[in-house]
């Protein structure tokens, strides 16, 4: 097989994956970064799918990697190896994977070192924390014929997954524009105190490739989704959810243009992202995506769906599991209730390690949908719309600054 269509192949799932062991094997073996809510779930959940071992609980925080580690005990009734640095399961020749639940800027440099090292990876939304990093994953996954899939699970969501197809059918015909929402009741942070850190906290390993800041009592362990400097706000958080669904049913890649409007106008606090956004891409061709979210207020939640298609012969709503089609005059033409959950996306990663599916959230496509909302952040730092190549996605003019980031010492992204 020639080498392009063997990496293309290979980043696709359609190849059958020979392992980090180097020989095909029913068990996989994953190592979890990352033990907080998010992480601990990820850990219970491939420690429950047939065939699949934890082997180790990584955190820099010893006592949410010690609870993890229990619950994955408890649950399968065997304890995995727990460490407070990543690099111990990188090194590990018996993980073939790593599961990267750890913040934001963690995302894409530790996908590009276990890929380095030989290891797939399922890293959770969003794959990157800046649009180079993005790049960097791709390439990363190309280079060392390794597989890394996203932790955007609707798109394995049978359900969803139809009214995708649905649409490419074209039965609310020509679509143009999808529009996505969210909504929270989120509190204030308050103002934040330089503190000693925590027993049991590594925070200079928690900082990793970042610049160094000194630690503050509102940063940890869910606040840094607000700082710049570690997250990506709410649109990075739970837009691209959405945003992924819109670009998806739309088949769309890259932008040429991105507007962004809100701020953070419900608490003076140190929070720096805003609670009120909306944003929206241009793309070749006339086709539009819209997103509004707003972190501090529910509004019409019971009547709001997740994400609305506006086509020329209907309407198509994403509501949870499942989706409505309406025609023209609005009148309900089907309604689809689903089922789904973490599960079925874990063990789509896992069928595509055995060589039995493809994946359904490969690195390309993960990239396409993350850039669109470091592109969103990026129009509202600047404060202003923002062009774009719509054959890359790449900033032109004012703001593309903001393409990547500077990095701690020994940290900066290679592949």
């Amino acid at each position: 097989m020639e080498r392009r269509s063997f990496l293309t192949a290979a980043v696709t799932g359609t190849v059958a994956w020979r392992g980090a062991l180097g020989a095909p094997s029913e068990r996989v073996v994953v190592g979890i970064m990352g033990a907080g809510g998010r992480g601990a779930g990820l850990a219970q959940g491939y420690a429950k799918l047939p065939g699949v071992e934890v082997g180790y609980v990584c955190d820099t925080d010893k006592n949410r990697a010690g609870a993890a580690a229990a619950s994955v005990e408890k649950a399968v009734g065997k304890a995995p190896i727990i460490t407070g640095d990543f690099r111990h399961i990188l090194n590990d020749k018996t993980i073939d994977a790593l599961v990267c639940a750890a913040p934001n800027h963690w995302h894409a440099p530790a996908t590009i070192l276990a890929c380095s090292a030989g290891k797939h990876v399922y890293v959770e939304k969003p794959c990157s924390h800046n649009p180079r990093e993005g790049e960097l994953l791709v390439e990363a996954s190309e280079k060392n014929n390794r597989l890394v899939q996203m932790g955007n699970q609707r798109r394995t969501w049978p359900k969803i997954r139809e009214a995708i197809e649905a649409i490419h059918k074209g039965e609310i015909g020509k679509v143009h524009l999808a529009q996505s929402y969210y909504t929270n009741n989120r509190p204030t942070i308050g103002k934040g105190e330089a503190k000693p850190v925590p027993p049991g906290l590594d925070f200079e390993l928690w900082q990793g490739p970042a610049p160094r800041k000194p630690f503050q009592d509102n940063y940890l362990h869910y606040n840094w989704h607000w700082f710049w400097h570690w997250g990506n706000g709410e649109l990075g958080n739970n837009g691209i959810h959405m945003i992924d669904l819109c670009r998806w049913g739309l088949a769309v890649d890259f932008p040429i243009r991105a507007r962004s409007s809100g701020g953070r106008y419900h608490f003076q606090d140190d929070q720096e992202t805003p609670d009120t956004q909306q944003v929206e891409f241009t793309f070749p061709g006339g086709k539009f995506i819209q997103w509004l979210g707003l972190s501090c207020m529910r509004f019409q939640q019971d009547r709001q769906p997740d994400v609305v298609f506006i086509g020329e012969k209907g309407t198509l709503e994403i509501r949870g599991l499942g989706y409505t089609i309406y025609d023209a005059k609005g009148k309900e033409v089907r309604k689809a209730v689903g089922a789904g959950g973490d599960a079925d996306h874990l063990a789509n990663f896992v069928g595509a390690i055995r060589g039995r599916n493809t994946l359904n959230s490969p690195g390309p496509e993960a990239h396409k949908s993350t850039l669109l909302c470091h592109l969103g952040n990026i129009s509202q730092r600047v404060g202003e719309e923002i062009t774009c190549d719509g054959k890359t996605g790449m900033v032109q003019g004012k703001g593309k600054e903001m393409w990547k980031r500077e990095y701690a010492p020994g940290w900066e992204p290679k592949v």
